[in-house]
């Protein structure tokens, strides 16, 4: 058996291109599994390659390296987003396992315990690849396939995880269970990054639960109500007026988007969202997969006198994608007559 103690990336990536070799950098999940055998094979320890070892920020975000610890993340000066992943570092093992255990490799183990899986699947993470041939990035829902299963290939290394910045206004939280209160083996987790505007009022949401019987890697849901209409509705001609709706937090969207316009809501008093009543038209907005105007809009319709939609109206969609695989959209339906 041969041990190799890289001192740079270079070094790692090489001694990884070699042959079959065990990656180890805290070495916390690597000699459990062995139980009382020796470890068998070759090992490359990359704990005292210096870039691998940092955590650091771009404008493209956070960019946490393949061995940096649970107590470096504890450490470190990250914003409100990052809350989740710093509770699941505090859960993680006792303060020696937080010490040497990296949340990359926590990461590559791919067990269904492993807690910083859902953190990361919340904060949008990537995992950075690097090999002799070049690198690449995958999202973390992709790197894992199964349970102890990943991605990666033989001669590539994990060399960071890279998160997108977040808005300064979400929140990071981590919940787990277990079968007594510390020092324990998950059985379920949860994690969860919500964004809220100025008034409180959720706007994003990541949600991921991860469960030590299903081993499911990427149960990850997104959700963004107040996905952004505006550009789509803008090019059609509407800038302000008056917006027929029947759901308040469409009309909330709609409101913030078009501040000069009046909101009306099915439902709700008029004075729920109080705006000047602008001229730019009159546009009647519902999300739905059906382009029939919905019948408890009718009520509202009949206050504006519109008994029967002009000729000149115009009919549309905008539909925002709210998951990352493409799969779940918002689709915004409306009516805009002129004024």
């Amino acid at each position: 058996m041969a041990y190799c103690v890289a001192r740079t990336l270079d070094e790692a990536l090489a001694a990884r291109a070699a042959g079959p070799v065990t990656v180890v950098a805290g070495a916390t999940d690597v000699y459990p599994a062995h139980g009382e055998g020796r470890l068998a094979g070759n090992i490359l320890d990359i704990s005292r390659v210096d870039t691998l070892r940092t955590i650091t920020q771009s404008e493209a975000g956070w960019r946490i390296g393949a061995a940096v610890t649970w107590r470096d993340v504890l450490a470190a000066p990250l914003p409100p987003a990052f809350d989740g992943l710093k509770a699941a570092a505090r859960e993680v093992g006792a303060v020696q396992i937080q010490a040497r255990g990296t949340v990359a490799g926590n990461l590559v183990t791919a067990s269904p315990a492993g807690d910083g899986i859902p953190c990361l699947l919340t904060l949008d993470a990537a995992v950075e690849l690097c090999c002799e041939r070049g690198c690449r990035t995958l999202p973390v829902s992709q790197f894992l396939t199964g349970v102890r299963r990943t991605a990666l290939a033989p001669d590539e290394l994990v060399t960071a995880i890279l998160i997108p910045t977040l808005p300064t206004d979400a929140r990071g939280a981590f919940l787990k269970l277990g079968a007594r209160h510390s020092l324990v083996i998950s059985i379920a987790m949860v994690s969860a990054v919500l964004t809220l505007d100025e008034a409180g009022r959720v706007v994003g949401a990541r949600v991921a639960s991860y469960e030590l019987n299903d081993g499911s890697c990427s149960k990850c849901w997104e959700y963004q109500p107040f996905a952004d209409y505006a550009d789509g509705l803008r090019d059609q001609g509407f800038t302000s007026g008056t917006i027929v709706v029947n759901n308040m937090y469409l009309g909330g969207n709609l409101r913030a988007q078009f501040p000069d316009s009046r909101i009306l809501i099915q439902g709700y008093p008029l004075s729920v969202f109080p705006a000047p009543h602008g001229r730019g038209g009159c546009l009647i907005a519902w999300l739905s997969d059906d382009t029939a105007i919905p019948d408890k809009l009718d009520p509202l319709r009949a206050k504006l006198g519109i008994d029967t939609l002009p000729p000149d109206h115009r009919r549309g969609r905008v539909r925002r994608r709210i998951s990352p695989d493409n799969k779940r959209w918002f689709t915004l339906n409306y009516v805009l007559m002129p004024l």
